[in-house]
Formats: structure tokens, sequence, C-alpha cells
């Protein structure tokens, strides 16, 4: 579970990594006015946190996966009131 965990962390940072320089990227695009070649990376900005945190939610999977199950009512059987014999109520 611990490899699981710092595989995840790892996967976050550097996506996260990716994510500053692309922002590092827009910037100096933008000083530059290369406006259309902005786009680019600040798209890459905008949603790399969106898909890291995807990614890094999206942990050990359960292995046993059943798929459809149908469900059935657990209702109780119908009381019928016991007989009493004739002519008692």
């Amino acid at each position: 579970m611990s490899e699981d965990i710092s595989y995840r962390q790892s996967r976050y940072l550097i996506m996260m990594a990716i994510r500053t320089l692309c922002l590092v990227v827009a910037v100096v695009l933008y000083l530059e006015h290369l406006g259309w070649f902005l786009l680019i990376p600040a798209v890459g900005a905008i949603f790399l946190p969106y898909i890291a945190v995807v990614f890094a939610n999206g942990g050990r999977e359960p292995e046993n996966v059943r798929g459809f199950v149908e469900h059935k009512m657990n209702l109780p059987s119908r009381w019928d009131p016991p007989d009493n014999g004739p002519g008692q109520d």
C-alpha cells in the first residue's frame, strides 16, 4: 500500500512540475507578444491540476469486481392469522 501511495505522490509532483513549467513558458510567451503560441502552455497550466488530482486519487481498485448484481427485495413473508376453528372469533 505504501508503494502505491508513493508512486501516486511522485506522479502528482511530476505533473505539478510540468504545470509550473507550462506556466513559466506561458508568461514568457506573453511577454514576447506571441499570443497564439501562448495558448498551448496556458491550456496545459489550466487543465493539468485536474488531471493530476484524478490520477492521484485513482488508487488501487478492488480486485473482486462482480459487475452488475440484480437487486432482490428482502421482504418478510405474508402473515396469516392462525385458524381458531369453527365458531370462534
